[in-house]
Formats: C-alpha cells, sequence, structure tokens
C-alpha cells in the first residue's frame, strides 16, 4: 500500500455515456501493488482534490482503469483530463471480492448504475478461470439506454448469461423496462449453490439482496460493495463509518449477512 500520490499519466480516455468517463492511467516510474478486484485507489487531481475510485481494470505493467461518473469538482476534474495529463494516485485500499469463495458455485453478478464498474474485474477475474465455477450471470440495470457502461464489452461476454433493464426507454430502445431483481427470474443459478456478487445504490443494494435471500441464496453467500462518503481511505476522519465498520478500512467490500443489521437502522 502506497499512502503518498505516485504520479500516473493519462494514457487513454474513452466516453462511456454524457457524465461518465473511463480513464486509463500509466505509472511514471514504480508501479503500485497489483489490486485485486474490488480495491480502490485514491485519485488526486492536481489543485482541486482526491477521491476514492475502485479500479475496474488492471494490467501486469501497473497501468490502472477507472470510471468516472462527474459528480462533484474532483470528479468533473478527473473526467475533463485528456491523454497525457498527470494525476497522483495511492493505493491499493479495501477489501476485495471473495472469488476464491466462489470457486464450485455458480456466480451471480448484479450491477446497478455505475456499480458495474468495480464487479468488471471480478467477471474477468471469473472469466479467465470459468472452469472452476458454475455457471456465470452478469445482471446490469441503468437509468436510460444511454447511461449503460460497457456496451460493447458486455456484448462480448460470449459465456455467462447477460441481460439488461433500464428504468425509463429512450432512443427507440426495445429491451426490459423493469427494476434490476426482474431479471432474475431468467437467471440461471441455483441458489443453495449460488456466490452473488451485488453494486450499486444502497436500496438497489438491499432490494437484490433480499429477493436472493428468498430464493434460496444464504446472506454470507452474498458480498456487496458499499462506497459511500469514503474520504481519507485510512480510517481517520470517520466520513464511511457504517456502525462498527469504516468502510474505507473494512470495506468496501462486506459480507451481506454482517450489513444488513446495519443497513436497516435508519439514519445510521
Amino acid at each position: 500500500m502506497t499512502l503518498v500520490p505516485l504520479p500516473h499519466r493519462v494514457v487513454g480516455r474513452h466516453r462511456e455515456t454524457a457524465d461518465t468517463v473511463t480513464i486509463d492511467l500509466e505509472p511514471v516510474g514504480t508501479p503500485l501493488t497489483p489490486f485485486a478486484p474490488g480495491q480502490y485507489a485514491m485519485v488526486y487531481a492536481f489543485g482541486v482534490g482526491e477521491i476514492p475510485l475502485s479500479v475496474c481494470r488492471t494490467d501486469e505493467d501497473g497501468r490502472l482503469t477507472h470510471t468516472i461518473r462527474a459528480v462533484g469538482a474532483v470528479s468533473r476534474a478527473l473526467c475533463g483530463l485528456q491523454t497525457g495529463a498527470w494525476v497522483g494516485v495511492r493505493g491499493p485500499f479495501g477489501t476485495r471480492w471473495d472469488v476464491t469463495a466462489a470457486r464450485g458455485h455458480d456466480v451471480l453478478v448484479v450491477a446497478g448504475g455505475i456499480g458495474l464498474a468495480p464487479l468488471r474485474p471480478l467477471i474477468h477475474a471469473v472469466l479467465d478461470e470459468y472452469h472452476v465455477y458454475g455457471r456465470l450471470n452478469v445482471l446490469a440495470g441503468a437509468r436510460t439506454p444511454d447511461d449503460l457502461l460497457y456496451q460493447d464489452e458486455f456484448r462480448t461476454w460470449k459465456k455467462p448469461f447477460s441481460a439488461v433493464t433500464v428504468d425509463r426507454p429512450t432512443g427507440g430502445w426495445t429491451g426490459r423496462v423493469e427494476v434490476v431483481t426482474t431479471l432474475l427470474d431468467e437467471a440461471q443459478f441455483a441458489p443453495a449453490d449460488t456466490t452473488a456478487f451485488v453494486c450499486g445504490p444502497e436500496v438497489m443494494i438491499r432490494a437484490t439482496a433480499r429477493e436472493l435471500i428468498h430464493r434460496g441464496v444464504r446472506p454470507d453467500r452474498i458480498q456487496i460493495s458499499l462506497e459511500r462518503n469514503m474520504r481519507c481511505a485510512t480510517g481517520h476522519c470517520g466520513h464511511c463509518q457504517l456502525g462498527p465498520l469504516l468502510l474505507c478500512r473494512d470495506g468496501p467490500v462486506v459480507g451481506y449477512d454482517l450489513a444488513e443489521p446495519l443497513l436497516t437502522v435508519r439514519e445510521l
């Protein structure tokens, strides 16, 4: 783990949606310790500030890929960077998706909105060793068709069962117009032998987890990512506290069996 930001250069940039950009960062000098799926970095926009960002892809040479939605001063600054620009990066931080626990099980990935970004390296990790897992299901939901991430890549995931749905159809959309939990009716998994990975808005996480439990998936077999209010990455500022958890340190990936009693407490 590196606590001091190390210089990285923007070497690639791709606009995903009207307000979301994916950038590739290349280390200038010594690369950071490799990131595991689910971990995050603190990315610093010079002169503006830093924010925590999940790593949605890593390369052996230390290159990092982040998908960023412009919702604040720092994220807007990072989304506006062009190839050749510099940023500071420190990490890796946080807990990882426990992919090992899913070996021999059906794998169910459920994403809402930009929640697909932290799940992307997990999907690739399963596809890289597909023979040691059961069936892979990738279910994604978004506000509109224009908000769906990785649309070209999504279509190339041949092995898993994959499906998408939106809240509001636009632009001649002919696909599903429902909440993401309805896609579970078509997914191919045995609830008693399934490990689920869920990321998205908290209301979507709770609804998905409740539906999975109702169908027979054990709460301790449901892993969720809670990336709310993280600021310092070292557990000192307290902004990300959820009951006894400091999510920047004890998360962002936690088991739903641990998170459920905390998420149901009003204003916690």
